[in-house]
């Protein structure tokens, strides 16, 4: 009862895979059919695979994958951009050569030729597959742990960057952050974080300078690319509050803002 319950349900988030836009919602089809298949794996009494593919694959590499994409974000005219030439044929004779394998696979299956759940499951799912993995493929199990091993030493290696030349200390960081805002006008200090001043504390809303208007530093930049910032219209209702806890007449309140603004006022302090 639950293969058919679950199979349509898989093929769909399968095929949703092909033709989804975006990377997160693809993200979250992928989910789905992770999800149904460690139900089936329960279904067919093996435990340990069911809590690998809830455990590894769906709660941790999964999340971490859809994660990152709703963090660093992707444009939708990445995704249709090839960077790796012939890619096209290449997925096309994997799809094949996998095709063929479900073929024979349930081929063998209806013909009789595996073993069934009932032998390959004999004293228990885990004790049996630890039999297996330790016993007969203890070779193939340790080449794949260092394998693994290697390839994590490798990103390491790969990563690390030497260092040519002394470690700038915080003195000479805060006189080469003057320095820059001296010449090019550059904030010393850091940006105002999203929603700071305002009465929305989100990502996609920019903070309110101490004079009312909004800082467009506050925002990322793939949000305004996107288009999904707030709009100036949406926040005249903050602005308007922010000016009215501040005493700041609406009417003289300066045209400019961020650091040309705060050039301004420093300016005209110093007159």
């Amino acid at each position: 009862m639950a293969f058919w319950i679950l199979a349509p349900l898989m093929v769909v988030a399968a095929l949703g895979l092909l033709f989804v836009r975006k990377a997160v919602h693809a993200a979250l089809l992928l989910a789905v059919v992770m999800i149904s298949l460690a139900v089936l794996y329960a279904v067919l009494e093996a435990p340990f695979l069911f809590a690998v593919q809830i455990i590894v694959y769906t709660g941790a590499i999964l999340m971490l994958f859809l994660f990152v994409l709703m963090l660093i974000g992707v444009d939708a005219s990445d995704s249709v951009v090839e960077t790796i030439r012939g890619q096209r044929a290449m997925a096309a004779v994997a799809g094949l050569v996998l095709g063929s394998v479900l073929v024979i696979g349930l081929a063998q299956i209806s013909l009789g030729t595996v073993v069934g759940l009932d032998e390959a499951n004999n004293g228990g799912n885990i004790e049996a597959l630890a039999n297996v993995l330790f016993s007969r493929y203890v070779f193939a199990f340790e080449a794949t742990s260092a394998l693994l091993i290697t390839a994590a030493i490798g990103a390491m290696v790969l990563a690390h960057r030497e260092r040519l030349e002394p470690k700038e200390g915080q003195a000479a960081l805060a006189a080469r952050r003057f320095q820059d805002y001296a010449t090019s006008g550059k904030h010393p200090g850091p940006l105002p974080a999203p929603g700071v001043y305002a009465r929305h504390n989100a990502v996609d809303t920019p903070a309110l300078l101490p004079d009312g208007t909004a800082s467009e530093a506050s925002v990322s930049r793939v949000l305004a690319a996107r288009g999904t910032v707030r709009s100036a219209p949406a926040m005249v209702d903050d602005i308007t509050e922010v000016q009215r806890q501040l005493g700041v007449d609406a009417a003289s309140t300066p045209e400019t803002s961020g650091k040309a603004g705060a050039t301004a006022h420093t300016e005209e302090e110093a007159r």
